[in-house]
């Protein structure tokens, strides 16, 4: 199996200044891929420090992506270190050279003379195409490894991954097929209680349990070698029924995407009024592309959860269409209401452990009101125990 590796460069990765999403998005894109990442590094910009992690892992690995340091600047080491690494000269690149001079002409930019160290890649080395920005990549053996080294700005190396670098490997290796991994998403429940429920599951040989903690969310991974794909279908029923009534969406779109596409398939729109989470419920909708029929952000004042409920349902006949209201926080606790044609509900969630930023606890009233949603427009009861965000008091009309 080959072994791949990143290496990410920079101060301001290595310091945790910036955080590494290049590295998260490759991880996800090679597992997909069948190239699962067998190790990641960071080196910061010292040119003793990255020539000789460099010459370490080309022993190690048999493809390495190297990421960042290729700007114009005087910390942007990664060409001269790879030259040194293989022991050749930086030569000018003059069909780069051009295409720089052409990106900043068209945009009529005087091109700094800096640009110019862009172009300079280690003798012998294969220049990869960078569609979008004005740092080529290159490609060059080094002892038993084969180095892919690329731009750190997201956009570019993404492009650059797959049009560029994943065709090459692809054209040279025979790869694995990519491990099979069915997710769901839990909201409730502690990862202690859904391991007590899950961890007695006879799994077979090379599939694996995982749990995923990102509060107020945990993810279980089934995943496994393709070939035992069947054995894992035949489990998967088994995840769910553990999961119960915290289940609130399988896959990696996420819920609002989840409630997005319900409310496409039955053509329903919705208004919005919400206060303690501030308009980041509209939010999370409008980016998944649902188009509200109103969305409003309410005062504080203090209201019952018969209140709340009253407002959901005046807002429904109002806008002639299913409303989700949020309202303030009072001694702790949010009233979440759902009014639509055929389901009418609102519950009291306390919502003040100290652990608990004011910002999570926002997500945590937005995932609720979310996912009463989504639990109405697949025809269940809209609220239900879900662990320690189970409601305190519910109300049904």
């Amino acid at each position: 199996m080959l072994k791949v590796e990143m290496l990410s460069t920079g101060d301001e990765v290595l310091s945790g200044q910036i955080v590494d999403t290049n590295a998260a998005w490759l991880a996800d894109y090679f597992f997909h891929q069948g190239l699962p990442l067998c190790r990641r590094n960071t080196v910061g910009d010292n040119f003793a420090d990255l020539v000789a992690v460099l010459e370490e892992r080309s022993h190690q690995a048999d493809i390495l992506i190297v990421n960042g340091g290729l700007g114009p600047t005087g910390d942007d080491l990664s060409a001269a270190a790879a030259a040194q690494a293989a022991g050749v000269a930086l030569e000018a690149h003059p069909e780069w050279l051009a295409k720089i001079e052409h990106y900043f002409a068209q945009r009529g930019r005087p091109m700094a003379p800096s640009n110019r160290k862009q172009a300079l890649i280690p003798a012998g080395s294969e220049m990869i195409d960078n569609p979008v920005g004005t740092a080529c990549g290159f490609a060059l053996r080094l002892n038993r490894c084969w180095l892919f080294f690329t731009p750190g700005v997201p956009s570019e190396f993404k492009q650059m991954v797959t049009r560029q670098i994943m065709p090459r490997i692809r054209a040279a290796c025979t790869l694995p097929q990519p491990p099979v991994c069915l997710r769901l998403t839990t909201f409730g429940q502690s990862e202690s209680d859904l391991a007590q429920l899950l961890d007695p599951l006879p799994l077979p040989e090379g599939v694996v349990m995982g749990y995923r903690s990102s509060m107020p969310i945990i993810e279980l991974k089934l995943t496994g070698p393709a070939a035992l794909r069947h054995e894992m279908d035949a489990l998967w029923p088994r995840v769910r029924e553990a999961a119960g009534d915290s289940l609130i969406f399988e896959g990696t779109a996420g819920l609002p995407a989840r409630v997005a596409g319900l409310m496409a398939q039955q053509e329903v729109t919705l208004s919005v009024a919400e206060q303690f989470t501030g308009g980041l419920l509209s939010l999370q909708l409008n980016r998944a592309g649902v188009a509200l029929n109103s969305g409003a952000i309410l005062g504080g004042e203090p209201e019952t959860l018969a209140q709340t409920l009253a407002r959901a349902q005046a807002l429904s006949r109002q806008q002639h269409a299913p409303a989700l209201v949020v309202s303030s926080q009072q001694q702790g606790a949010v009233n979440i209401a759902l009014a639509g044609d055929t389901a009418c509900g609102a519950m009291r969630v306390v919502l003040d452990n100290p652990r608990h930023s004011p910002a999570l606890r926002q997500e945590i009233a937005a995932m609720l009101a979310l996912n009463m949603l989504r639990r109405w427009l697949e025809g269940q009861p809209l609220t239900a125990q879900t662990g320690w965000v189970a409601p305190v008091a519910v109300l049904d009309a």
